[in-house]
């Protein structure tokens, strides 16, 4: 099993801090009551978590990832320049779809008002002479 950092030092130090406070939180709520399960898994979900911060490596990230470039039709490895080419391709064709097309006709409609207010200016003027 190849294991590779998949993620930054940023998200790293979020997961170690947010899995020390959640097992923290957990084992006091244990002491408290030993008999419940629940508060057992989370201690068992928050070391997960310490433990993937320490290591930088997320298995769901990597699954997630692996998903990813199957679905787009090539291996990670495998023509990396085709990839990132059709990622910025998947990309625009997402921001296309969220960023919304008002602002193009705003600007399209004033360019055509203008336009518009040019050629009938240049209308009196031939109709004058």
């Amino acid at each position: 099993m190849n294991v590779k950092q998949n993620i930054g030092i940023m998200n790293a130090l979020i997961r170690i801090t947010v899995g020390l406070t959640m097992l923290s939180w957990a084992t006091a709520k244990l002491v408290k009551r030993p008999w419940r399960n629940s508060y057992l898994f989370i201690a068992f979900l928050a070391a997960m978590k310490v433990g993937e911060g320490i290591v930088k490596y997320c298995p769901m990230t990597d699954v997630i990832q692996n998903q990813m470039n199957q679905m787009n039709g090539s291996d990670s490895d495998s023509n990396k320049n085709g990839n990132e080419s059709q990622n910025k391709s998947d990309l625009k064709q997402m921001m296309d779809m969220f960023v919304p097309k008002q602002k193009e006709q705003s600007s399209n409609g004033t360019n055509d008002n203008q336009h518009q207010q040019g050629s009938h200016h240049h209308e009196q003027e031939n109709t004058r002479s």
